[in-house]
């Protein structure tokens, strides 16, 4: 299904009934309605980052669910489409902490081809609904994703985001790995703690201990151009 590492990882999941169910539900959902993201980028997370080059994983809900903004990375939108108020405040702290410039675009496609997993938690959403499909069983599928990305021999860094990914700390007991915690980028909590965290420079610093290539946050301005 994904084309690397993953398919072998995941192998067993998709063949478990509740899997089944879940392609057998969005199938109807993509056929009688408006589905974000398109069909063939629902799987993008584990396409752009295989498990063994994971270094980072950044937790998200569901995907945005208006026209454009979708495209199967957490917080990540295409090329051109305008930046949502939660990933500009991510890009105001990286600013704070690196002194970068706040880009122009919001595709992260360059943090996931180095590493950086940027997974919902629900991979597909209908327009206009959010958390519409939160009880299809893609939670169960991603909470099995975490616990592979526990097993995994090298280093990761997770940076849990809010309260339903802090939930996901009792699947991370592998000692190897770093758990990061803080409040939602949201503009309704950003400053309950998620400015100031200074998760992306703890991040490099845990790569660089454990001799990781450190994760390039820097994005492309205009003025760069």
């Amino acid at each position: 299904m994904i084309g690397n590492d993953w398919d072998s990882i995941l192998n067993e999941e998709f063949e478990k009934e509740y899997f089944k169910e879940i392609m057998e539900f969005i199938e109807e959902e993509y056929s009688s309605k408006t589905v974000y993201p398109p069909k063939e980028e629902i799987f993008n997370a584990f396409k752009f980052t295989p498990a063994s080059k994971v270094k980072v994983v950044i937790l998200g809900q569901d995907p945005y669910h208006e026209e454009g903004q979708a495209h199967g990375l957490a917080f990540s939108t295409p090329e051109g489409r305008p930046i949502p108020r939660s990933l500009k405040n991510i890009f105001k702290e990286i600013e704070d902490e690196y002194n970068y410039p706040i880009p122009d675009s919001g595709c992260l496609e360059k943090w996931a081809k180095q590493g950086v997993f940027l997974l919902n938690t629900v991979l597909t959403v209908r327009e206009g609904e959010a958390n519409s499909h939160s009880d299809c069983g893609w939670q169960t599928f991603t909470d099995n994703v975490i616990k592979a990305l526990n097993e995994q021999p090298q280093p990761i860094v997770f940076l849990l985001w809010g309260k339903q990914a802090e939930k996901k700390m009792e699947l991370l007991e592998n000692p190897n790995h770093l758990v990061l915690v803080t409040s939602h980028p949201s503009p309704f909590s950003a400053r309950r703690g998620f400015f100031g965290c200074n998760h992306f420079r703890l991040a490099n610093e845990y790569l660089r201990k454990n001799d990781i290539e450190e994760i390039d946050w820097k994005l492309s301005t205009t003025a760069q151009l």
